[in-house]
């Protein structure tokens, strides 16, 4: 794949013109036209397409799908498609393919990243890729933060995008915020980075019930989720209101406290953001994840199909020796097991890297996310479906990725080991494919 462009590009339709423009000298405003298909990663039409015929063979294959593994199996793609997936006794084989000799190997779709941020580094989402994550959204940035990335010749994952935070004021984060006033600046909001090629909007936690009612109505217009970091909205009226996602376990405690309790967190960070940073531990020390008001949150947000992405790491607080926090220890072990009831009791999650956090190294956050799900206790399989064909609904492109299956689009990945048996096996990436043309390659 060649990124090399001096222009965003916003994928139409097969049958649809693409037309190219520049930000505007003086405003910063990308000038493109309504994308036919809305869910489209702002550099699909740059993003080159396999043209040979290849078969993996002798291959463990997990399909994403949470239960279906493939033992000695054969995969096909011709160009950009899977076109046969199966044990290799039941693939005919065609002719032309180029043969791999897979066996030890597992093949799994392409990794979705939920929560991606891109930050001063220029490299961040190429070393993603080439770890197995060949797609990803930035819930909170700018699109044309992405130009310089764009404009460079490296490999990139899908990049789907939402635009800044929409927030009040005075927002958390200026710089990737957007301020709204009003439910009439929402829809317009939602409306012009919609039109710039946002796939996705990202509510932020102080909007009002108002706003956020207009934000999600006009994104459902608009045939895109609207995801929330929330953390002083009651949930019950922000799923009421529409929202499609919850960014961030911290994003629910509120919701588990008194009332006394989550009005004094609400007052202190609306006064002060750096409150959060000890609040968040101090309310969910608290929170009994087993409780009735756990148990009926969970099962409420599981029969209405909302998508949690926990962001784990960003949490994450390991003891040490010399120094242990037994608030942070204590929290985050509340997060932990809460994470494990909403996964018991049906509710969608997902894998969000949060890009960087305290206990991985730089680049492997989303692999010490899926490792913190087993320490919840979700199998290994469970595990890579919220990574994969979850992620893949909650971006609402899973009849394209997400799984492995004949139609869909060959973004996958090879792994030596069976992560079956470890999660961590999924951080030995041999092979990595884009749309059916290898970006990180193995010997044919």
């Amino acid at each position: 794949m060649c990124s090399n462009q001096s222009n965003f590009h916003l994928s139409l339709s097969v049958l649809a013109i693409i037309f190219f423009s520049c930000a505007a000298e003086n405003t910063g405003q990308l000038l493109q036209p309504v994308p036919a298909n809305p869910i489209s990663a702002v550099n699909q039409v740059s993003i080159l397409s396999g043209e040979d015929t290849v078969a993996i063979v002798h291959a463990n294959i997990i399909t994403g799908d949470g239960s279906t593994v493939i033992q000695d199996g054969c995969l096909i793609i011709e160009g950009s498609r899977i076109t046969q997936v199966g044990k290799y006794s039941d693939i005919l084989i065609p002719d032309d393919a180029r043969i791999l000799e897979a066996e030890g190997l597992t093949i799994l779709p392409g990794l979705i990243d939920a929560h991606f941020h891109l930050g001063t580094l220029d490299s961040l989402p190429t070393i993603m890729l080439e770890r197995g994550i060949t797609s990803l959204r930035d819930p909170g940035a700018w699109i044309e933060s992405y130009q310089k990335e764009l404009d460079s010749d490296r490999h990139l994952p899908r990049l789907y995008l939402t635009g800044p935070h929409l927030d009040m004021f005075p927002p958390a984060y200026p710089t990737n915020s957007y301020v709204l006033r009003d439910p009439a600046e929402a829809r317009a909001a939602v409306d012009r980075f919609a039109d710039q090629g946002a796939s996705a909007i990202k509510i932020y936690f102080r909007s009002s019930l108002d706003i956020i009612k207009a934000i999600c109505e006009t994104a459902d217009e608009r045939g895109i989720p609207a995801t929330a970091h929330l953390e002083i909205t009651d949930i019950y009226d922000a799923v009421e209101a529409g929202i499609d996602g919850i960014e961030h376990i911290t994003s629910i405690g509120s919701n588990l406290v008194p009332y006394r309790t989550a009005e004094a967190y609400k007052q202190a960070i609306l006064n002060d953001n750096n409150a959060r940073r000890i609040g968040r531990y101090s309310m969910w020390q608290e929170i009994d994840p087993n409780g009735d008001a756990a148990m009926h949150l969970a099962q409420h947000l599981a029969s209405h199909g909302i998508f949690v992405c926990p962001t784990l790491g960003a949490f994450e607080y390991q003891a040490e020796e010399d120094l242990f926090d037994s608030l942070r220890y204590e929290g985050f072990g509340s997060m932990l097991n809460y994470t494990k009831v909403l996964f018991d009791l049906g509710v969608p999650l997902v894998i969000g890297s949060h890009s960087w956090v305290r206990y991985a190294e730089y680049g492997w956050a989303y692999h010490n996310e899926m490792e913190l799900f087993a320490k919840c206790g979700i199998p290994p399989l469970e595990i890579i479906k919220a990574a994969t064909y979850n992620n893949a609904r909650f971006f609402r492109v899973e009849e394209e990725l997400g799984t492995l299956a004949p139609g869909k689009k060959a973004d996958l990945i090879l792994v030596s080991g069976d992560p079956q048996q470890d999660i961590g096996i999924l951080r030995n990436v041999v092979g990595v494919m884009l749309d059916g043309r290898w970006v990180r390659a193995i010997d044919l």
